[in-house]
C-alpha cells in the first residue's frame, strides 16, 4: 500500500466491503496522507445527486454543505436541505417517539434490555423527504433535543487542514437553535 490513499480503497471503507488486510494496513500507516480527507470529500461528493460543496460529514446521510448562495446549510444525501448548520437539524426534521414498553420490544431485544418505560423515551429522527432514519435519542420524557454536533469548521479547516475556508467569521460557530424556538414561540402566541 502507497503512502497515498486512493479513492478505491476510501470507497471500500464506506461501502463496508474494505478487506481485513486493507484495514489493518491503513490502520498500521505511521503516518496519515496529507490529503486523504480531500479525497474523501471528492469521493462523498461523487455518491450525491447534487452539486454543493460538501464541508463535513455529519452522519451516513447528512452533510454540511455551501449551498450555492454561500450559506452553509444541512443536507441529506436525498437532496433535502434541514438549512443553516447552527440550528440543530433535528427541530426540522420527522420525529417518532416510542413512549411503551410495546413500542419499545420493537427494537430492543431481549426486553431486559428496553429502557424503562416513563422514565425513558425513544426519540427516531427521519429525513422529511426520502424518510431515511438520521438519529435516535434514548432520553428521558421532556429532555431537550440533543443538539450532537456544531463543529467549528473554520478551526478544523485551518488549524488541522491548513486550508482556511474563505468565508471565515466568528459568527459561524455559535448555536443558533433557540432563535428557531424563539420565532416558534412567536407564531404559538
Amino acid at each position: 500500500m502507497s503512502a497515498s490513499i486512493d479513492k478505491d480503497l476510501i470507497r471500500q471503507l464506506l461501502d463496508g466491503t474494505i478487506s481485513d488486510e486493507d484495514v489493518q494496513r491503513l490502520q498500521r500507516m505511521p503516518n496519515k496522507d496529507a490529503d486523504r480527507f480531500w479525497t474523501y470529500l471528492e469521493v462523498l461528493q461523487e455518491r450525491v445527486p447534487w452539486d454543493d460543496k460538501i464541508l463535513m460529514r455529519l452522519n451516513d446521510h447528512l452533510y454540511i454543505v455551501r449551498d450555492k448562495s454561500g450559506n452553509r446549510i444541512v443536507k441529506c444525501d436525498c437532496g433535502h436541505e434541514f438549512g443553516d448548520y447552527r440550528i440543530n437539524w433535528k427541530l426540522k426534521s420527522l420525529v417518532r417517539v416510542r413512549k411503551t414498553l410495546d413500542e419499545f420490544k420493537q427494537v430492543y431485544f431481549p426486553e431486559p434490555a428496553c429502557p424503562e418505560p416513563g422514565w425513558q423515551e425513544i426519540r427516531e429522527f427521519f429525513c422529511p423527504n426520502c424518510v431515511a432514519q438520521l438519529a435516535v435519542e434514548v432520553v428521558p420524557p421532556g429532555y431537550p433535543v440533543v443538539f450532537e454536533m456544531l463543529p467549528d469548521l473554520d478551526r478544523f479547516y485551518r488549524e488541522f487542514l491548513g486550508k482556511p475556508l474563505e468565508d471565515e467569521s466568528p459568527n459561524w460557530f455559535e448555536d443558533r437553535s433557540q432563535e428557531l424556538l424563539e420565532e416558534w414561540g412567536q407564531k404559538v402566541k
